[in-house]
Formats: structure tokens, C-alpha cells, sequence
């Protein structure tokens, strides 16, 4: 046969020399179709071969090789090799694939591992078996019982771009001959059973031979020698072993325990074999996986021996079959050896394992473990069914139930790895076993609300039926693990149910289960993506054979000592790495050094640990030896209380959620959550040669150094004994310790950059190596001013408000000839055209910091200081000389200034690195002079530049980090950037600033980086367009957080953005608005397609929730409405344009409507929060100040408890009441209102007041205080007793007993309002320090107290426990999964108080509607008005039901709640009904609650029409009016119409107004009536709304979706009445 290939072929396969030689075109935008077949059949016995090329490493996966029955010829090739059937076998990686279907997990050479030069060959042997040939070495059958007339089948997959055919004819003499003695051989081994001695589990003989058996599945043919049969196992390992005769097993490993016998005959004399204590340590490990493994296929204990039972009958050519250790096949599941029956060749004794096709007949059998197809209908299944995932993780939670597609066999392993998890939900992964067949099951949403059949383990505990039979089974938590983490389930033989951990056995889960279970996962929750593991990956077996190990004995796994097992007692203790590291990661040096080998193939896995935990004050330094620039992100360090040996290690440090805290980029984050996003030096800039470290002081506070240069404080109360924790991401590939007791190595040699590009800063480099660059800002400063950013940045703080007290100073004195430059990244128009117009002052003083009373301005200090100020030099505040060089007040954002003293004692400034002369002389010469600058007037912020000394990275122009100012910057704030998240086709330069999509039309979406604020427009100048496609740029915004995308950036993301559904998007195309891909408007403005390169496009967020798109600059008017607040700009680089980059930046003065970032948000500006220890970035890191009232108040309030709680003892004001202590940035204070006296009207204000109250004078009211006072009263906002602010907030008028309220200063000096623990958002900008907060007990507001620590805060966790305290989990019900209860607690219902509650509760009473429809308990009734739905927190929008259906809260409303009828099944109506409204008329009301259900005709809301004529109880109803009634073909089929939103079934048309007469007020209002209730899944239909409309009616629901329909009468349940009143 020729050796060519057919000249059809894959679609992207490019033939050449002859047909010899296959190239995968666009090999690194594409990964697949590049199939290829030979030219003719392939004749017995021909080995067709062909060459690897070339490979990429841009994908996973590699060549793929195998024989079809198809014809090339007439082929419709698929995309890749596994998608063939009809008479198919591929060889993929390990497996061997029929038709698509696996059918051998673990066999020859893996085909990924291959190398450029590589020889892969296919052969039909004559006896019809398949054989892979790799290398010229016959790798054994494959399959068998392959018909004749089959091609050769080639994939060019994945990382494989090019082969080419060498041959195609029989293998040669001496492959012949090997293949003839491997045929003989087997032949032998079937006539005579190879037996290893051993005895049952529970005996050393066992772990003997699967010590041996580990060596023998290695596959060469060296002899090991075999433990005798006559010792137990006891508890701990024996010190000798008695040599008995035994019988030899083929393996590759010479080692063993001595002393062990080796025998082929009786006469045979031992000889011991000499292990070191590591050599042990490897027989050990690989032991006990091996007999783990044995326990995962079925065959029972590998040291099963003695007289036993039979282990099954197999004929006498299969492979498959065994003695001893159970039947391949599953006939039997014994787990012990015995009389074993081969054939018709009986054996005396049974040997546990005793040939290698009993060893690996488990995984040779082609019914390997998979997930059976029919699974949950959120699941995907992949990897031939050996993963399973579910879709739509952030929208859905449950319905993600997978099984098996056999029952599990008698202790056979079923384990899984969790690949992925998402942090929205809580509750995790389940697993368990069920008695159910998957082919007859109706899968249920989640597991455990299945009643039998079924025990599952749920959390720490185990779940049998749905019912909690162990809540406490282990001390591991499903809920806590991780991405990486094992799962496994072990069914044995006695009927027990056993679940492992990562390996770790934990023990017996339930004492009898049936015979016949099959496993099943449910993804639920946080889990996503599982696959099963079938023990072939070396580094999860490692990771494994280590956690084993170290549950047998903590010493095992210890490093080990490189030349002596003897430690050296004169050795001090040295830090060294963790043997224990991640799976790409790699110890060398002695354990000094961590590596990623392969770097340039891998981003991740390369976390490394210290060996041992961190002393205080001891400093643990690393020094990155080298760098690649493939990757995004770079080196990250920090520390954990997890003990390296028995961690099992994540992808990367940052999704640890416990016990962590890690420095990334120039933030700190703490359990994968940020803490400090603006801490100091930027990471990611680092080269090869500079260094990291970390310390943990003894006061518990944590501290990083960047080239020796300390970062200042990161964080508190870190515990002792930590370990220090390098991850080598991205771009770093290794790491090198640095300490006194040996010299550092050499860089390496291919190093990325090469040790000249290391900073001059680092340690290591020439340049600064004895002077580092340590000139910083000093900790003393003016009382206006922050040092940020590691004391490099100083910015004054309240810039609106004060334009002076900001001095700062240098943190040691000036070196003569030594430049101290500073460059301008802020300032603002605020004192433009007045008499403290300036911007900024620069100047040295001798006066030291600690000595220094910092006064107003520098120009205030008399004596020993020298100032520049506009273009006047001025000494000891006098001006010594006008019109110098340069004028200070002309210089503008992105200006550089710089001084220096002489060594003759002149004084020079530098601008923009320009001499401008001598400004001065005489400086006393040998006397020290420090920097000082002034942030006076216009001038906000400055940082340290690099030419200050020697440079640092973090600063350099060129190496701008994505929070300093770029230069450049069309307006003052910081420069937008697009989020490292974004299409595949797309490439990100400039630091996020610029776009370039670089393959294909489509897959172009990007994000900005951050949420847009209110009115902040994110604008993008088009840079290149290719014209060869068609349409253009889209731009709109999305609800979608590119954080929550999956780390890959190709997954997630649709080709286009108007095929985006996965959340709710808003945009423009062409001149089209879209929303969700809907159309919304047409013709809106200019054409995005007509656009070309130098346009500029915009888009914006408004105030009152509009979309607004810019042009050029030109607002276009409102595109949409009821746009959400949290919203990315997105955009779509689709058809022409290919290039964008960034022309706007974030303002950085909040405006007023701006929402406040909540304690933990990222979205505060640079350098505009405190990073002192007092005030940090989150309460949790605040030692919080005892706050309590000050013996100074109004002369009606009476103090006790300590001065906690605070009581209006007479009249209804005098009640003004501040704090003893200043309210500290970022601290929460938080009071109860204990009581309320009705008598009165209108309730408590609070505020802030900015001076100190000591000697305060108090007013009646607190709106009479008119100096530095904002306070918060009902819904609006007061400063200085004029209103700035409406609308804000719940009207606190309405506030019961029981509610907390909050006020918080966040680190932009912004004060929120906090309710029952809710942030409201900023009410007022530029709180001054200090601040005190303010309580005015005014009205019904009699008694506060202050809420302490201690003390739980309605609605808080204390309410969220007592909810959901003792449930089963099976008998949670709505949102309870989700984090959200159904009912909200009484103790945060509002009613009481609520006037607008009170008046439709007086419309209801005018209904004559009898008691007993209406539940008994008035807290039930809720009321959703404005007020009273905001003081619970409520969202707009939950779910409910099985399968989960959206409804909406009727806000605006009030809800009475229904008496249920008794044969309403409540708890299948709770559980798996939805929510749904009905709006009705008043006199259908009575009725519809007689027959306790909806009835159509009557109730129907087309049945009636407005009157306006009154009736006798003082409201006027309508009548029928047979015009406006159905049409006969609807009259004909009674039906009931509802709708998930009220803002539907509450329209006029469906829910007619009434009149009445308040009979209290006696003013007249309108009011509606409707019906809130549970309807039964599949009982309803869903359709488009019927009135017409054209705009959304809720921008949840979709016009098409939002109108229910329902024919059965006991579908709907009715739950509670709806009245609202106008």
C-alpha cells in the first residue's frame, strides 16, 4: 500500500509533497477539523506511520491516530477524530474510543506528551486486533474484533499542526520477534497462574504485594521479590520480616524491604535487599495507591491469599479475567483471594493480583464508570460523559443532578474532581447513592428532595431520604471545598457506604445500603463543573499517595535532606520551600528555588509554601529569577495558617477562602476577597532580579517589602504561626529565597529579560545595590493631608472644602546633589479666581519632622526654610526674590517638580526635569534639609517620581499602573480601562487602554473595567477598521460583572453582542436599540456602521436611569429607560472596526448622585482613603472605637446603661444627643430605636455634626444647628438646615421599634445611612474630620441605644438563623437556598407604624369581607410600600418553585394575608409552586374567596369595566358591561389570566379603580384590589401581553413572557390579598 493520505480531508487541511505531508491551516485561531486518511486500506500487519512536524502550544489536546470502515471518499468529515462512527477506534491522548465512546481509560504512551520528530503508527494485527505503535514500540492490543478493509485515521488536533507519512509495510525482523515472544509469553502466563502468597485485608501481607503490584504495573520486566504469606498486619509496621519461599512478579522497580525473598524453586536462598529510609518511603507510597487503585476496579484486596472463594470464571484467552481479587466482569464480589478458576487451569492459592491483566482488567473492561445521558436539564455533559456541568451558573442553582450509567460494583471507587465553582450561592456539591434507575428516574431539582432510595452527603452531614440521619458525619464540609479538591464514595462488599475526601477515607456513612446503588452528584449551588477520575493523572495520584501517607505517619513527606539523612545540628533553621507544592510547580536547590517548568504553557497551579511556619519579625524574601511575558499578572506573597502537608494546594493562592491573606497586583486581599486595592507597589511590574517579601510583626500586623522597601501595614490580627505562601503566576516562572546562610544563585541564563533589566531598586542590581531608594513622604503631615500608596503618594483630603493644612514633608533629610522630584496627579477648579488661588509650594526646610508644628501654609514657618511659591522665593516667610524661572501656578496635571541642594549650599528647581537655575544660596552647608511640598489651593495630589533616586517600577512613566494618572488624560480623574475579561479574539494593549481584535469578525466583546457611576461617560476613539466585513462597532451597558466570567477568556462569552442573553444588556447597533437582542427602538441617531477611524463613540449612564450614547461628543438623547444601577459598559469590536483605545477617565470627585461604595467595594478613587491602621478599608480591620453618648445634650434627655441608651423623658423635643468619641473612618455606628410614643407625629433625625459638642449650646431641634451639620430627616438631606437632597433613603418617620439605624464616613468622606444593616448610598460628600454623629429623639422617638458588638441588629444574621435554624434541607422553600427567606422576621415588619398600611387596611374593613378569610396573625401582612419594603431589605425580583420562576414584589401595595383551607396540601404549594398575581374587580372579591380559588367568567378581569357610581359603603365598584366583555370564541374556554409582576396584572384595565371615602380623613381616593398566588407548575401557559404595549412593563419579564394563562380551577392557591390605594 502507498504511504499517502486520500486527498479528501478536513476542511482546514492542507495537503503538500505528494500527499505526504498534512498541514492544519490557522493553527492558532483554530483547534480542530484537520482530519486526514490514508489514501487505500490498510493490509494486516502494515504499520502506518507518520511523523510529527510541528506542534503549537496555544491548546490542549494533541495528535489523535486510529482505523475507520468509512470511506474518505464519500465522508462528510466531522471535526475532529471522536466524532467518527460507524465502525470507528480512535487512540485520544490514553484512551481508546469506539464510535465516539470510551472503551480502555488507560492504555500505551500518552499521544499529548509527544514531541516534534515523534513516530506514531496504526496496525490491524491478522488476529484483528488494534495495536499503537509509538516510537517504533508495539504499545499491545487496543481492541479486538476489527473487521478488515479499514483506513488509517490521522487527527491534527489541538496542539498538533502538521505530520507527514514515513511508511506504511510491516514492522521489521526484530519488532517481529518481540511481537512473536510477547504472543508466547502470553500463551505461557494463560497455561500457568502466576500466584503471589498473601492473605486477607487487615493483613501486612497484603500491603506487601500491592507493594510489589505497584512496581509490576509499571510494565518492564526486572524481578522484585515477594513478601511471604505469614505475617498479619499490625498496627504499625514490623521491624524484620521472616524470608519464606514466595513466587517473582514481572516488574520495573529493583527496590523492595528487606529482607524478602526471591525464589523459582524451595531451594533458593535469600539474600536482603537494603532500603534507605526515602527508598521505603517511595515502595510505601506507591504501595498503598496501588492497592487504592485495586479497591477503585473492583478487585478487592490485592493481598487477598489463602483459601478462598471463587473469584469468577473467565475463558481462556481474556486478559480481563482474574483469580483472587475479584471477578473483572463483576460476577463476584469477593474481595479476597481463594481457589480461583481460570478456564479449565485450576490454581492451589489465589493470588490478590497476581498478573498484570488482573491488575489492570478493571480498567481494560469496557464499562467504565460515566455519567449516564439522561441527567438534570441544566446539565451538559462532555469529556466522553466523564464531565458533567451545569449551565447558567449565575442564574440557576439546582437542577444539576448526575448518576452513573451502571450501578457501582462492590467496593469499587467512584470519585470525582471538582473543576469549578462560582461564589454567588451557598450550599455546594452533594453526593451520595440512590436505588433509582437513571433510565425510569423524573430527576428531581435537587436530590435531596427525593423520599427513598436515597442517602446523599450534604455539607458535613448525611442526608437519608431528604431527612438528616448524621449532621455531624466528618470533620470536612462539602460547602468549604475547592476548585481541585477529590470527592470520592466506595459502596463494600458489606453493605457499607464510605466517602473519601481528597483521598482520605472518612469513614462508614450508613451500615447497610442495598446491593444495587448507582452513585449520583448534585451540582448545586456553588459546584459546576465535575469529572470523574479514573487514577491515570500522575499528579492527582501524587497529591493523593501524599495525603495517605500523611494520615498513616506526619513524618512522611517530609523534605528531604539532599546528602545526609542525619540533620546537621549546627544547621539553623532555615526557611526553605515546602516539598508539598502545586502541580506545575517544581522544588529544586535544595529546596531554595520553586519553578514552573513549563511557563510558557500554563498560567496557574504554581503556588509553593514555606517549609515551616514564619517566627514574628522575621522576614521571609524571595527573588524572582524569572519572568515570561506570554501572561497577564505575575508573583504573588503572603501567608496562611494552612500546614503545606496537608493542604490540598488550589490553582492559585487568591480562591483559598480561609485563613489567607495574599499581596496581588498593589492590593492585599483576605480569603479571595480585596481588603486594600490601592496598597503599594505594583506586582505586576517587577522584573527578574527584584524581590518580594512578607513579615508578621508580634503584634499580629502583616507587612510586604518590594525591593527591601517596606509597604507599610496590610493588615491586623494576623494569628502566629503562619506560613509564608508564594503563588508564581502569570508571568513569574521562579522564585529563589533569600537568606544569610548561603550565596544567592546566578540568574538564570534564558531568563526573559536577562539581569540587566532588573530594577535598579532591587538588592541584587548594581545600580541599587548599596542604596536603595527610600525617599518617601514622612509619616507627619498637615492635618488635611493622607499618605498613601506606601508613602510614595500625599493628597489632601476634603479638597472642596479646604484648600490649606496639607504640608508634607520628606521621610529623611536630602543628600547634597540629590533630586527630590514630585509630579502633579490631581487638582481641581475649586479655588480658581480667589485670593487662595494657588496650586502648589515646594521648598526644604532644616527643621526636623518630629520638631515640626505643621501650621497652615509653609510661608507661616519663620525660621530655617526656604519656599518656591508661584514665581516668588521666599525664606522663613519673607520673599527674598520675585520672577524666578518658572511660576508654580501656571504648571498643570502631569507637571514635575523637583529641588536640590548643592554641595555649595544653592538650592536648584527642577520642571519637568528642566533646571531652572538658582533659586538661592546660602543653605547652611553640613545641615540637614529636608523636602517639603505644600498642597495648597488648586493642587490635590502629588506622588514621589522615579528620578528621585534610584527608579521604581511602580512610578515610571512608561510603567503607569492602572491607578496612577496618565499624563495624557483628556480630563482630570483616572483613566478608564478595559477589563482583562473579554472575547477570544480579542488583545489588550496599553495596559487596558487599547482593544485590538486580532482573528475573524466576531468574538470581539469587551468591559470596562469597573462599573460605570452615575453620569460618567466611557468613551472609545476607533483606531483601524478592515473593510473587507461588513457592520461595525456595538456599544451599550450590561448588568453582567466580567469578574463573574470564567477564567478562560474564549468561554462565556458569545460571538457577537447581540446574541448576548446571559444577562440584561442594553445597546446600540447600527442605529438600532436592543435590549437583550430585542429590538427596542429603531432609527435612534447616527449609524454606528458609518463610523470610521478617529470617531468617537460614548456611552453613559444617567441619573434617571436612561442609556445616553455620544458621537463625537454630541449626545444622541436617551437610547433606553429603567436601566439598572450597577452597569459595565460593554462593547462589541464587530465586522469593520478592529481597533479601539480609551479617551475618557473616571472623574474622581464623586458626584451627588453617585452610590456610595459599600465597605468592601473597589471603586473609591487613588489615594483617597486612609491606610493608617485606624483607617482601613473595611470595619473588619477597624479596631472599632466604644462609642457612647456625651453627658452634654438636650436638657429632656435622661442617660444610663453606661450612657448607652438615651430616653426623652417629657414633651416632644429638647431630645438632641451626640457621641463622646469622633466617629472613625469607616466605623460603623449603629443605634435601636427602643420605643415609639404614638402622641406624637413625625420621628427621629441623625446626622453628623464636624465640631467638637463639648461646649455645644443645644437647640430645640436639630434643624436649628446651622454650623458643619448634615443631617438626615424622613427621606431627605440637610446641610446646615438647607435641603440638598430628596428622596433618599426610607422615610424615617416611619421607622418601628425594633430598627437599626447606621451612620458610616467611608475613606472618600462620604457619610451613608445604614438600615437594619442595608447601606443606602451616600448622603452627603466631604464629611469633615473629625465628625460626631448626631441623634435628634424629636416626636414619636422617645428611647435609643447604642448598638454594641455584642448586641444582634434586626435583620442581621441572628433573624437569618432564626429562620432557617432547624430546617431539614429537603424543607427549605423559596429562596432559602439562595440566601433569601420567604417571610421576614416580625421583628422587622413594620406595620405598626406604617400610615400608608393603616389606610388600606381601612379600605379593606370598608369591604365587608368576613375575618375568616384572613389569617389570624397581622404579621403576616406586609406592607410594600416604599418605606417599609426598603427598612426590610426586600429585592425587587426572587424566585419560587420547582423548576425555578421569577416574580416580582408588589411594590406599591399591601399585602393581607389569606387563611389557607386545610386540604390545601401547604407544604407541595410552598415548595414547588410559583408565585403569580391576578388582578381582579371589588365585586369579584367575595366570591373568589368563597370558592377559595380563582373562577374564570365572574373573576375574570375582562368580565368588567369602570362606573363611577358609589355605592353604600362609601366606594363605588363597577358594573358588567357585556361590550367590553370577551369575544365568544374566549368566552368559549374558560380561562384565568395572571402574571409574574403586578406592574401587568395591576393595570387599570385588569384591576379597575374604585373610589372611597377615608372614613377617618374623609378625603377621597382610588383604589385597586388583586390576588397574590401559588400556581402549579404545567398548570399554566405562558404568551405575549394582550394590551398592545409597546414599551417593557417590567424589566425583568418580556413582553412575550409576562401573561399567564391557566385553564384548571385547582391550579392556583389563593395566598393573600393586594389593596392599593392613590
Amino acid at each position: 500500500m502507498a504511504a499517502e493520505l486520500h486527498p479528501c480531508s478536513g476542511k482546514l487541511i492542507g495537503l503538500s509533497n505528494s500527499n505526504r505531508t498534512a498541514q492544519r491551516n490557522q493553527p492558532v485561531q483554530e483547534f480542530n477539523h484537520g482530519l486526514v486518511l490514508s489514501r487505500e486500506p490498510l493490509k494486516d500487519r502494515d504499520v502506518f506511520t507518520v511523523r510529527i512536524d510541528k506542534k503549537v502550544n496555544s491548546w490542549s489536546g494533541s495528535i489523535e491516530i486510529g482505523v475507520t470502515s468509512l470511506d474518505p471518499a464519500g465522508l462528510d468529515f466531522p471535526s475532529s477524530a471522536t466524532g467518527l462512527k460507524g465502525g470507528s477506534w480512535i487512540v485520544s491522548g490514553c484512551s481508546v474510543l469506539r464510535d465516539g465512546r470510551s472503551v480502555l481509560e488507560e492504555y500505551g504512551r500518552d499521544l499529548d506528551q509527544l514531541s516534534e520528530g515523534d513516530h506514531v503508527g496504526i496496525q490491524r494485527s491478522t488476529h484483528g486486533e488494534l495495536h499503537l505503535w509509538v516510537n517504533g514500540q508495539d504499545c499491545g492490543a487496543a481492541a479486538s474484533g476489527l473487521p478488515t478493509g479499514l483506513w488509517a485515521v490521522v487527527d491534527l488536533y489541538g496542539k498538533c499542526t502538521q505530520v507527514t507519512v514515513v511508511s506504511c509495510e510491516p514492522p521489521s525482523l526484530a519488532e517481529r520477534d518481540t511481537e512473536r515472544e510477547t504472543v508466547e509469553e502470553r500463551e505461557q502466563e494463560d497455561e500457568e497462574e502466576v500466584v503471589v502468597c498473601g492473605v486477607r485485608e487487615g493483613e501486612f501481607g497484603g500491603l506487601t504485594s500491592a507493594v510489589n503490584l505497584a512496581a509490576a504495573t509499571n510494565g518492564t520486566l526486572e524481578e522484585v521479590p515477594v513478601l511471604p504469606p505469614t505475617h498479619n498486619r499490625p498496627d504499625k509496621f514490623p521491624n524484620n520480616l521472616e524470608p519464606e519461599t514466595g513466587k517473582k512478579i514481572k516488574t520495573s522497580t529493583p527496590i523492595s524491604v528487606a529482607p524478602l525473598t526471591k525464589c523459582k524453586s524451595p531451594s533458593f536462598s535469600p539474600s536482603p535487599i537494603v532500603l534507605t529510609e526515602h527508598q521505603l518511603f517511595d515502595v510505601l507510597n506507591n504501595a498503598i495507591v496501588s492497592l487504592y487503585r485495586s479497591e477503585d476496579n473492583g478487585g478487592g484486596d490485592l493481598g487477598g491469599g489463602g483459601i478462598g472463594r471463587d473469584s469468577g470464571t473467565g475463558s481462556r484467552g481474556d486478559r480481563g479475567s482474574s483469580s483472587g481479587g475479584g471477578s473483572v466482569n463483576g460476577n463476584s464480589s469477593d474481595s479476597g483471594g481463594g481457589t480461583g478458576n481460570t478456564g479449565s487451569v485450576n490454581s492451589p492459592a489465589g493470588g490478590g493480583g497476581a498478573r498484570l491483566g488482573a491488575v489492570t482488567g478493571g480498567m481494560l473492561t469496557n464499562d467504565a464508570l460515566l455519567f449516564h445521558e439522561k441527567c438534570g436539564t441544566l446539565i451538559k455533559l462532555s469529556n466522553n460523559n466523564k464531565t458533567a456541568e451545569r449551565r447558567r451558573p449565575l442564574d440557576e442553582f439546582n437542577n444539576g443532578v448526575v448518576m452513573t450509567n451502571r450501578p457501582l460494583r462492590h467496593n469499587e471507587m467512584f470519585e470525582i474532581r471538582i473543576d469549578k465553582l462560582v461564589d454567588k450561592w451557598s450550599g455546594s456539591i452533594e453526593i451520595g447513592v440512590t436505588t433509582h434507575n437513571p433510565n425510569n428516574l423524573d430527576y428531581p431539582a435537587t436530590m435531596t428532595n427525593l423520599r427513598s432510595g436515597t442517602i446523599m452527603m450534604s455539607g458535613c452531614g448525611i442526608l437519608t431520604n431528604g431527612k438528616g440521619t448524621r449532621r455531624e458525619y466528618c470533620e470536612f464540609s462539602l460547602d468549604e471545598l475547592q476548585e481541585g479538591d477529590h470527592i470520592g464514595l466506595m459502596h463494600k462488599a458489606s453493605g457499607a457506604l464510605h466517602f473519601y475526601i481528597n483521598g482520605i477515607d472518612q469513614g462508614v456513612a450508613a451500615a447497610q445500603t442495598p446491593a444495587v446503588v448507582y452513585a449520583v452528584v448534585d451540582l448545586y449551588g456553588m459546584a459546576v463543573k465535575v469529572t470523574i477520575v479514573h487514577n491515570h493523572n500522575h499528579s492527582d495520584r501524587l497529591r493523593r499517595n501524599n495525603a495517605i501517607m500523611r494520615a498513616l505517619s506526619p513524618d512522611v513527606g517530609r523534605p528531604r535532606p539532599a546528602h545526609s539523612l542525619t540533620p546537621d545540628p549546627d544547621t539553623p533553621d532555615r526557611l526553605l520551600f515546602h516539598s508539598n507544592c502545586g502541580q506545575k510547580a517544581a522544588i529544586i536547590s535544595e529546596g531554595r528555588t520553586a519553578l514552573r517548568p513549563h511557563a510558557t504553557d500554563d498560567f496557574n497551579h504554581g503556588v509553593v509554601l514555606s517549609g515551616r511556619p514564619l517566627h514574628s519579625n522575621e522576614v521571609f524574601q524571595v527573588r524572582i529569577d524569572k519572568m515570561v511575558d506570554k501572561w497577564a499578572g505575575s508573583i504573588e506573597i503572603g501567608v496562611t495558617t494552612h500546614n503545606p502537608a496537608y493542604l490540598q494546594l488550589p490553582s492559585t493562592m487568591t480562591n483559598l477562602r480561609s485563613g489567607t491573606w495574599m499581596m496581588t497586583g498593589n492590593g492585599v486581599m483576605h480569603n479571595g476577597t480585596t481588603i486594600l486595592d490601592e496598597y503599594g507597589h505594583n506586582l505586576d511590574r517587577l522584573k527578574a532580579g527584584d524581590t518580594v517579601g512578607v513579615v508578621r510583626k508580634e503584634d499580629g500586623s502583616l507587612h510586604f517589602f518590594v525591593n527591601g522597601v517596606a509597604q507599610g501595614p496590610a493588615a491586623w490580627n494576623v494569628p502566629p504561626s503562619v506560613y509564608a505562601v508564594v503563588d508564581l503566576y502569570g508571568q513569574a516562572a521562579q522564585a529563589t529565597i533569600m537568606d544569610d546562610v548561603a550565596d544567592l544563585p546566578p540568574l538564570p541564563e534564558d531568563s526573559s529579560e536577562g539581569p540587566t533589566v532588573m530594577s535598579p531598586s532591587s538588592p541584587c542590581s548594581v545600580a541599587g545595590g548599596n542604596s536603595a531608594n527610600d525617599l518617601r513622604f514622612h509619616q507627619l503631615h498637615g492635618t488635611n493631608a493622607v499618605i498613601t500608596n506606601g508613602g510614595r503618594t500625599a493628597l489632601r483630603q476634603n479638597c472642596r472644602s479646604e484648600f490649606n493644612d496639607a504640608i508634607v514633608i520628606s521621610n529623611r533629610c536630602l543628600r547634597d546633589g540629590e533630586l527630590f522630584e514630585i509630579v502633579i496627579q490631581k487638582m481641581v477648579d475649586r479655588w480658581s479666581g480667589s485670593i487662595e488661588a494657588g496650586k502648589i509650594m515646594a521648598g526644604v526646610t532644616a527643621i526636623r519632622p518630629e520638631e515640626l508644628e505643621f501650621p497652615n501654609t509653609m510661608t507661616d514657618i519663620d525660621y530655617d526654610t526656604w519656599m518656591l511659591s508661584g514665581t516668588a522665593i521666599m525664606q522663613d516667610g519673607n520673599t527674598m526674590r520675585n520672577n524666578y524661572g518658572c511660576d508654580l501656578d501656571t504648571l498643570t496635571t502631569g507637571s514635575r517638580i523637583g529641588m536640590m541642594r548643592s554641595a555649595t549650599g544653592d538650592l536648584h528647581y527642577y520642571i519637568n526635569g528642566v533646571d531652572q537655575g538658582v533659586a538661592c544660596t546660602g543653605l547652611p552647608p553640613g545641615k540637614e534639609v529636608y523636602a517639603v511640598i505644600d498642597l495648597y489651593g488648586q493642587c490635590v495630589q502629588v506622588s514621589i517620581t522615579s528620578s528621585s533616586g534610584p527608579q521604581d517600577n511602580s512610578l515610571c512613566t512608561s510603567n503607569i499602573t492602572e491607578r496612577s494618572f496618565p499624563i495624557h488624560s483628556p480630563v482630570a480623574g483616572v483613566a478608564h480601562r478595559l477589563h482583562s475579561k473579554h472575547g477570544k479574539n480579542v488583545v489588550l494593549l496599553g495596559e487596558g487602554c487599547q482593544a485590538v481584535r486580532v482573528g475573524g469578525y466576531a468574538h470581539g466583546i469587551v468591559f470596562s473595567a469597573k462599573e460605570l457611576k452615575t453620569d460618567e461617560l466611557f468613551e472609545v476613539k476607533i483606531d483601524e477598521v478592515d473593510d473587507q466585513w461588513s457592520g461595525s462597532l456595538h456599544m451599550g451597558l450590561t448588568t453582567l460583572a466580567p469578574p463573574e466570567l470564567p477564567s478562560c477568556p474564549m468561554s462565556g462569552l458569545s460571538p457577537s453582542l447581540t446574541q448576548f442573553r446571559s444577562k440584561v444588556t442594553w445597546l446600540l447597533a447600527g442605529s438600532e436599540v436592543r435590549r437583550n437582542g430585542l429590538l427596542q427602538r429603531q432609527n435612534y441617531g447616527a449609524s454606528l456602521d458609518r463610523l470610521t477611524v478617529g470617531n468617537r463613540v460614548g456611552v453613559k449612564r444617567c441619573s434617571d436611569d436612561t442609556m445616553h450614547v455620544l458621537i463625537d461628543g454630541e449626545d444622541m438623547g436617551p437610547a433606553a429607560t429603567a436601566v439598572a444601577k450597577n452597569v459595565y459598559a460593554v462593547l462589541d469590536l464587530y465586522g469593520r472596526v478592529t481597533a479601539v483605545s480609551i479617551v475618557s477617565s473616571s472623574v474622581l470627585e464623586d458626584a451627588g448622585s453617585v452610590k456610595a461604595p459599600s465597605l468592601s467595594s473597589d471603586s473609591c478613587s487613588e489615594g483617597e482613603e486612609d491606610r493608617t491602621p485606624v483607617e482601613g478599608d473595611e470595619p473588619a480591620l477597624v479596631p472599632n472605637t466604644v462609642m457612647a453618648f456625651l453627658e452634654n445634650h438636650g436638657k429632656n434627655i435622661q442617660l444610663s446603661h453606661e450612657n448607652l441608651t438615651a430616653a426623652r423623658v417629657s414633651s416632644y423635643n429638647q431630645g438632641l444627643l451626640v457621641t463622646a468619641q469622633p466617629l472613625p473612618r469607616q466605623q460603623l455606628f449603629q443605634f435601636q430605636i427602643d420605643r415609639l410614643n404614638a402622641s406624637w407625629t413625625s420621628s427621629l433625625s441623625l446626622g453628623v455634626i464636624g465640631h467638637s459638642p463639648d461646649r455645644l449650646n443645644f437647640p430645640s431641634t436639630a434643624c436649628c444647628l446651622k454650623r458643619s451639620v448634615w443631617l438626615l430627616q424622613r427621606d431627605s438631606v440637610f446641610h446646615n438646615s438647607l435641603k440638598i437632597c430628596e428622596n433618599y433613603g426610607p422615610n424615617l418617620d416611619t421607622c418601628p421599634e425594633g430598627t437599626v439605624l447606621g451612620l458610616l464616613v467611608d475613606g472618600n468622606s462620604c457619610l451613608h445611612l445604614y438600615v437594619n444593616g442595608m447601606d443606602q448610598g451616600v448622603a452627603a460628600q466631604d464629611i469633615p474630620t473629625p465628625c460626631y454623629p448626631l441623634i435628634d429623639l424629636y416626636g414619636q422617638c422617645e428611647q435609643v441605644t447604642i448598638v454594641t458588638n455584642n448586641v444582634a441588629t434586626v435583620g442581621g444574621e441572628g433573624i437569618k438563623a432564626r429562620c432557617q435554624g432547624d430546617m431539614e434541607k429537603a424543607d427549605m422553600v423559596d429562596g432559602i437556598k439562595e440566601s433569601v427567606c420567604w417571610m421576614p422576621h416580625p421583628e422587622v415588619n413594620p406595620n405598626k407604624t406604617c400610615e400608608y398600611q393603616a389606610l388600606c387596611s381601612r379600605f379593606k374593613d370598608l369591604l365587608t369581607l368576613p375575618d375568616g378569610y384572613f389569617n389570624e396573625d397581622a404579621k403576616y401582612n406586609l406592607c410594600y410600600c416604599e418605606s417599609c419594603h426598603k427598612l426590610r431589605g426586600d429585592e425587587s425580583y426572587y424566585k419560587r418553585g420547582e423548576p425555578p420562576r421569577d416574580y416580582a414584589l408588589p411594590f406599591g401595595w399591601c399585602r393581607f394575608a389569606l387563611r389557607i383551607k386545610p386540604h390545601c396540601d401547604m407544604s407541595n404549594s410552598f415548595k414547588q409552586w410559583h408565585i403569580a398575581y391576578h388582578g381582579t374587580s371589588v365585586g369579584a372579591l367575595r366570591r373568589t374567596l368563597d370558592h377559595a380559588q380563582l373562577l374564570s367568567g365572574t373573576s375574570s378581569i375582562f368580565s368588567v369595566s369602570p362606573v363611577k357610581t358609589e355605592g353604600p359603603n362609601g366606594y363605588s365598584e363597577p358594573e358588567v358591561n357585556s361590550s367590553n366583555s370577551l369575544p365568544d370564541r374566549d368566552r368559549e374556554v374558560p380561562r384565568v389570566q395572571l402574571s409574574p409582576t403586578m406592574r401587568y396584572s395591576g393595570l387599570e384595565m385588569f384591576a379597575p379603580k374604585v373610589q372611597f371615602r377615608d372614613p377617618r380623613s374623609h378625603c377621597c381616593h382610588q383604589a385597586q384590589v388583586g390576588f397574590q398566588v401559588c400556581v402549579r407548575p404545567g398548570s399554566y401557559k405562558v404568551g405575549p401581553q394582550t394590551l398592545g404595549a409597546i414599551e417593557p412593563l417590567d424589566p425583568r419579564f418580556s413582553n412575550t413572557e409576562i401573561e399567564w394563562i391557566t385553564k384548571d380551577q385547582g391550579g392556583t392557591l389563593l395566598y393573600g390579598l393586594l389593596i392599593r390605594v392613590e
